[in-house]
């Protein structure tokens, strides 16, 4: 099917490549899609929000899946839905929540498509007592390298190479999720500041059993006694009763985000440097209680509050901005305490900056999350020794046992990546059998050889 040559970037804005974009809308035209890639091949994206190469393809095909975004069924007896690949989280939130129904995991953006939730297999912050996201589909439609369309279930190989494979398997079509009861669209939150990392840890550790949801945001600018200072907050989905003498109980599961203007487009190199993070992270730290209880926050502010600020990710200037996001197991604090320490000492500008405590590992076999802490970073691409600090950090991940998040990666060294992911032998071989020709390819999976 015809397409036009556009840029291809990931949300970073780092590493654009040239791609032949086609938008299928039917499983039919998808299928065409797929079988007129070329030898470049093709990959799916969905609203491009991998911040890295994940969903790109030069010289290649992309296939922009926001087309398939229909609702097909909702059972809302049972809390389930069947819908298509391309629709967002954003679009379910609005459809489900008057129902009494939420999206069972959702990462710091709503504008991402089921499609790519399941590819990347995403995480929120409620990962230490409902997994990741691949973990509530009951089933999918796969379009494979053959043009066949094949259901998949959880506990099959095909599910495990597909769930966090990076679309490297096929293109999702279809997924059937189930459903999180709720009584209203807002969140009970806890705030409350931890003085340094330790402290924080201590915090998590000892707390996140109580909540459903729980993460920190952490000053990785801070130095000295108040390294790894934090902001944590926590909260569970607020009962109806919670709501008794508010306006909010006139409608309780009213979905109403809120948006302000667009972040300019081109800021000056620079601006977002360590003197301006360094003057918002003090204060956001200072700002933040100390210590308060059953706040009542609408679900978009405590889940996502970025996405009222449109196109954010300019805000780092025309050379855009690396993610960074890995997790170690617990039993490995040492060395998180380490990298947290480095990371500070080179005073990388971050300040979306967020740690959490990861439960039980998920079966898809290049699916990110394990028990243990995940740190989350950005930084500005253009930061001097970025790339040898990063390098680094990766070797001390690796050599605890712990692995970086593929869905953020543009610059990962692949000979790290074995050590990273046990399983990724397996999921090569499922790969080359069901798709020997190499159809399903991205800019990902030829820097990484996956």
């Amino acid at each position: 099917m015809p397409g036009d040559t556009v840029s291809v970037t990931g949300w970073g804005r780092t590493a654009p490549t040239a791609a032949r974009l086609v938008r299928p809308r039917t499983y039919a035209e998808a299928a065409a899609a797929v079988r007129g890639c070329g030898n470049r091949g093709g990959i799916a994206r969905g609203l491009g929000r991998a911040y890295g190469d994940a969903a790109q393809n030069a010289g290649g095909t992309v296939l922009d899946m926001t087309g398939l975004d229909h609702v097909h069924a909702i059972d809302a007896d049972d809390g389930t839905v069947l819908c298509g690949a391309g629709t967002s989280l954003h679009r379910l939130m609005e459809v489900l929540l008057p129902l009494g129904w939420f999206v069972p995991v959702t990462p710091g953006t709503r504008q991402v498509t089921v499609g790519g939730a399941i590819g990347a297999d995403i995480h929120g912050k409620n990962h230490h007592v409902a997994g990741s996201f691949s973990r509530h589909v009951l089933s999918l439609e796969l379009l494979t390298a053959d043009g066949e369309v094949r259901t998949v279930r959880p506990g099959t190989p095909l599910f495990d190479a597909t769930a966090g494979g990076m679309g490297l398997t096929g293109v999702i079509l279809t997924a059937t999720l189930r459903l999180l009861p709720v009584e209203t669209a807002y969140m009970s939150v806890d705030t409350e500041r931890a003085a340094d990392l330790d402290d924080l840890m201590a915090r998590l550790s000892t707390g996140d059993h109580r909540y459903g949801y729980s993460v920190a945001w952490i000053d990785l600018l801070a130095r000295g006694a108040a390294t790894g200072r934090a902001v944590l907050t926590r909260g569970d989905h607020a009962p109806l009763e919670a709501l008794e003498g508010t306006r909010a109980r006139r409608r309780p599961l009213s979905f109403r985000p809120r948006r302000l203007p667009a972040a300019p487009s081109l800021l000056p190199e620079g601006l977002i440097g360590r003197t301006a993070v360094g003057l918002f992270n003090e204060l956001w730290y200072r700002k933040a209680p100390r210590a308060r209880t059953g706040e009542l926050q609408r679900i978009p502010a405590f889940f996502h509050p970025l996405d009222g600020v449109p196109h954010w990710n300019r805000v780092y200037g025309r050379a855009g901005f690396l993610q960074y996001q890995f997790v170690v197991g617990h039993g490995q604090e040492e060395p998180l305490r380490r990298i947290v320490h480095r990371v500070s000492a080179h005073r990388c500008p971050s300040f979306l900056a967020v740690l959490k405590r990861f439960g039980e590992a998920d079966p898809g076999w290049l699916s990110f999350p394990r028990p243990g802490w995940t740190l989350a970073l950005d930084v500005p691409s253009g930061l001097p020794g970025l790339g040898a600090l990063l390098d680094e950090l990766d070797e001390e991940v690796a050599a605890a046992g712990g692995r970086v998040y593929l869905a953020k990666d543009s610059r990962l060294r692949p000979e790290l990546l074995t050590a990273m992911y046990p399983r990724l032998d397996e999921f090569r071989a499922l790969r080359a059998e069901l798709d020997p020709a190499g159809v399903f390819t991205s800019d990902l999976s030829r820097r990484l050889n996956l």
